[in-house]
């Protein structure tokens, strides 16, 4: 019998015990066989309990680029409403080429926001010029970069040229009191322009502003009912730029020459006025070195210079008489206070001026309040020994004084 070497080096009396070797309780070809039976049984599961009806179908994602919307889509915005009177009024959102200003009525202190065209505000590129009115003078007429601005040829102004009212009118006026009414800020707000246009009798002169969508179209109107016409040339306040007339403002800041070119953009927005005016401004009218160089522009054109009286600073009765050009300033601002009651007092003191002196003047503003009460009022004026007369026949009058 064959002895090991363990049995050779186990103690004496006793028996060596073999190493039990590890098994499995299955063979490999088992374990295989239960890894494909579990397999088919999670792709059956799947297969039962997902409700996909492209199961087991090839999937492919693709990316897709939704269209985009086309310009004119996108420019499509709801129209934004412009509340009036208030001066927490959130301003309209600004198109390319436009600008958003807040118009000030200067008697009542109403505001609105309005948007204009802003292009050739500070820089040579200017919008289209607009077109040449109907009735209009060529003769006075001269090409500007800006468009057509007037001009006077020799005794030829647009002050007489296109004043309202005939020669009978104005010599019964120098015998009799006269009292001469503008309403400004015309031209922003087509429906208020229009009531003063068709409301107030012919002798009422009206001052437009060079902004609006058309103000030449009306304009036009406002002549066809024989009212006088005032242009009315934005200047700079006290609180510019809070306060902030719209574009191509006068600044007591500017050279001569910035100003001079704002004024030809402005007087280029149309045409058949009489004479330019302050629109705001209480700063500019009342610095001699900014007001100088436009009286002396307005008079070689040919054209009149009004004062509405805002700013008991103003040196534009000076700059006028030094170019010896037609010229008045407001007595009463009518509207100031706009109820029924104080517009009829304000009227009532423009008649007591006009009999002390002979002419007096008052401004007021396009309220509907403001235009009931003027013309209820000048309907019976004359009854009390009162001429109501186009601005040019008061500074006329003055002048002859």
């Amino acid at each position: 019998m064959a002895v090991s070497a363990d049995d050779l080096s186990a103690p004496l009396g006793q028996k060596s015990t073999r190493k039990r070797r590890f098994r499995l309780p299955f063979s490999g070809t088992q374990a295989l066989a239960t890894i494909l039976a579990l397999l088919l049984l999670g792709f059956g599961g799947v297969a039962i309990f997902n409700n996909n009806p492209m199961g087991g179908e090839p999937v492919a994602r693709v990316a897709i680029k939704a269209p985009a919307a086309t310009e004119d889509k996108a420019a499509a915005k709801p129209p934004v409403e412009v509340k009036h009177g208030t001066p927490e009024t959130a301003k309209a959102p600004e198109a390319p080429g436009q600008k958003t200003i807040t118009i000030i009525d200067g008697s009542s202190g109403a505001r609105k926001d309005v948007v204009v065209s802003s292009e050739g505000s500070d820089s040579a590129a200017v919008d289209a010029p607009p077109p040449v009115m109907t009735g209009i003078d060529q003769k006075l007429l001269e090409k500007s970069r800006h468009g057509m601005v007037p001009i006077a040829i020799g005794a030829l102004k647009p002050v007489t040229a296109y004043a309202a009212g005939s020669e009978a009118e104005r010599a019964r006026a120098m015998k009799m009191p006269s009292i001469s009414i503008v309403i400004g800020g015309l031209g922003v707000g087509a429906a208020k322009t229009t009531d003063a246009i068709m409301k107030l009798p012919p002798a009422v002169t009206l001052g437009f502003t060079p902004y609006g969508s058309d103000p030449g179209k009306l304009v036009e109107r406002a002549r066809a009912q024989r009212h006088e016409v005032l242009l009315q040339l934005p200047m700079e306040p006290f609180d510019y730029p809070d306060n902030d007339p719209g574009p191509q403002t006068l600044l007591s800041s500017a050279t001569a020459e910035q100003n001079l070119d704002r004024m030809m953009w402005h007087m280029s927005r149309f045409q058949g006025y009489v004479g330019v005016a302050n629109f705001m401004g209480a700063r500019f009218i009342a610095t001699d070195t900014a007001m100088q160089p436009i009286a002396r522009e307005a008079s070689k054109r040919g054209l009149a210079l009004f004062d509405d009286g805002s700013t008991p600073r103003s040196v534009a009765a000076a700059a006028a008489e030094g170019q010896g050009m037609p010229f008045a300033r407001s007595d009463v601002a009518i509207d100031a206070v706009p109820t029924s009651a104080d517009i009829d007092k304000a009227l009532a003191r423009l008649e007591g001026l006009a009999k002390e002196r002979g002419v007096a003047v008052g401004v007021a503003s396009a309220l509907p309040i403001s235009i009931e009460r003027i013309s209820a009022w000048a309907k019976t004026l004359e009854s009390r020994g009162v001429m109501l007369v186009p601005l040019t026949t008061a500074m006329l009058k003055s002048k002859s004084s």
